[in-house]
This record gives structure tokens, sequence and C-alpha cells, in this order.
């Protein structure tokens, strides 16, 4: 585990919501403090019909390639709002806590900051992003509370 004094690569793992912004400012803000470097990231789960093949729903057949690009067209404008035109921005198709875990390995990460809703008791244990992170990370984890 990192010593909070030694910080230097942070990786942003964001949703496409209005409240990324807030959890961005705050990776900001730490590694104003620490110098150190942020990436950020955004996954997005591949979508997984398990229906008979005659009531599958018509999909367009590249629905996953432009939901890769909205999303990378989301991190591009929101990097660019915050004045973090330069920092490197990935977007991955898969297992939300699987990426996270491969990139914050791979990238020798030393803090992953993402945000929280605030939910309690099972919607926490079971739906967030932050605590399925928890498990299995080799670094530390800071979930931002998001204002509603």
């Amino acid at each position: 585990m990192s010593a909070i004094n030694s910080y230097k690569k942070i990786l942003v793992a964001i949703d496409m919501s209005s409240e990324a912004q807030q959890v961005v400012q705050r990776a900001m803000e730490m590694a104003n403090c620490f110098g150190a470097k942020l990436l950020l990231i955004h996954v997005i789960e591949p979508v997984g019909l398990n229906t008979p093949y005659e009531l599958t729903p018509s999909l367009p057949v590249n629905m996953e390639s432009v939901l890769v690009e909205r999303a990378e067209e989301f991190l591009t404008r929101l990097a660019n709002e915050l004045g973090l035109s330069e920092i490197p921005r990935t977007v991955h198709v898969g297992s939300i806590k699987q990426i996270i875990l491969d990139t914050a390995q791979k990238n020798e990460i030393d803090l992953i900051v993402t945000g929280t809703h605030g939910r309690h008791g099972l919607g926490l244990l079971l739906g967030s992003t932050a605590t399925s992170v928890l498990h299995g990370t080799p670094c530390d984890v800071y979930a931002v509370k998001i204002k509603e």
C-alpha cells in the first residue's frame, strides 16, 4: 500500500454522468497536492442478452463502437473543460472492476479515485463500483461522495 505522501499516479474511474466532473475535480486537487499524474478511464460493460433468438430485440450491429465513440467524446470534452487536454484517457469494454484493477496494475497506479452516490445497505454492497474496486486492488481507493 502507498504512503499518503507517495501518490505519483492517480487513476480516475468515471462514468458518463453529470457528476463525473466532481470526481475529476477532486482527483485534480489530489494530483496538485501530491505532484501526481492523472489518467482518466471509463469502462463500458458489454450488453448481454440471454433471451431466445426470436425474442431478441434488434440492436444496431455497431452498438459497442458507438458507445465507445460517445465515451471517448465525453472524456475529451470533460478533460478540455477542466484544462486537462494533455492527460491520457482510455475507454474499455468489459468488466468494470477487472479493467480498472488491470489498468491500475499495468500502469503502476498508486491511487484510484472514483465516485459514490452514498447508497446504503445492499445497494452499497452490490451496486457500487467503488466498493467492488476495493476488493483486490493493488493500491489505495478514494471514493468521492457525489453531492446531489
